[in-house]
């Protein structure tokens, strides 16, 4: 089974060249899309680079900064494998666990295979507490308004069937994507499963760039795509159903 691994990037000079190096190691078919969001650190020109080098397969340059969430979309639209993972530019996950995540779909159990960094065995950098607190506070309101037992829906690890993540049609721009994509999954009755995996956050000092504005962006996505889309989905079958009676 292909897998297409989708890197979108900002600003990653130091780690790009790294987190390349690590997907190309991954003993599976596939292939590396890198989404470039108008970097200005000197990123673009590592990555025109690469793809003179054939260390990776596409490369798209955004033409402005739009955020992670568009950048999977450029990325999506340039994809042919079977399986689609997000694999962010810095080295918080390991490609090494690619394996674990595809077995799922590989034996025709998932659709979407998300990695907990809150359910694995493996080893964990350990950081920043009210973080840790966050994560786990949107994780339960996504599973309140979604009905899903997940234990990290903020991972960047998801992998999907390709044709699953076509049709989720990602509209949020930014982080927002997390729970709009889960959302999307539940409200579509996908076969979801979750395995664990190593994390080995970053500080700020090092390049972290999601903040509490994201945190708020994420609880807004949680009731836009949940809740609010679960009401209208409900009002909707119920107004067909008096349509029907009434004939």
């Amino acid at each position: 089974m292909k897998l297409s691994v989708l890197i979108p990037i900002y600003n990653e000079r130091e780690t790009i060249e790294e987190v390349v190096r690590r997907v190309q190691e991954v003993p599976v078919d596939k292939e590396i899309i890198c989404v470039d969001d108008f970097s200005s650190d000197g990123t673009r020109d590592i990555l025109q680079r690469l793809l003179d080098e054939g260390q990776i397969d596409q490369l798209v340059l955004q033409p402005k900064n739009q955020g992670k969430g568009a950048a999977i979309r450029a990325g999506v639209a340039k994809a042919t494998g079977e399986a689609a993972i997000i694999q962010d530019a810095d080295l918080e996950y390991d490609p090494a666990e690619y394996g674990r995540l595809l077995a799922p779909i590989e034996q025709g159990k998932a659709d979407a295979v998300y990695g907990s960094r809150f359910a694995g065995a493996g080893p964990h950098r350990v950081l920043y507490f009210w973080h840790y607190v966050g994560n786990r506070l949107l994780t339960l309101c996504s599973n309140m308004v979604t009905n899903l037992n997940l234990t990290d829906m903020e991972t960047c690890y998801k992998m999907f069937r390709r044709k699953v993540l076509e049709s989720l049609e990602i509209e949020e721009n930014r982080f927002g994507l997390e729970p709009e994509i889960t959302s999307k999954l539940a409200l579509g009755g996908w076969r979801i499963y979750e395995v664990g995996i190593s994390y080995s956050g970053r500080t700020y000092a090092e390049g972290k760039k999601i903040n509490w504005k994201d945190g708020v962006s994420a609880f807004r996505c949680i009731l836009k795509y949940g809740l609010w889309r679960r009401l209208f989905r409900r009002r909707r079958r119920r107004s067909l159903a008096e349509g029907e009676e009434k004939k």
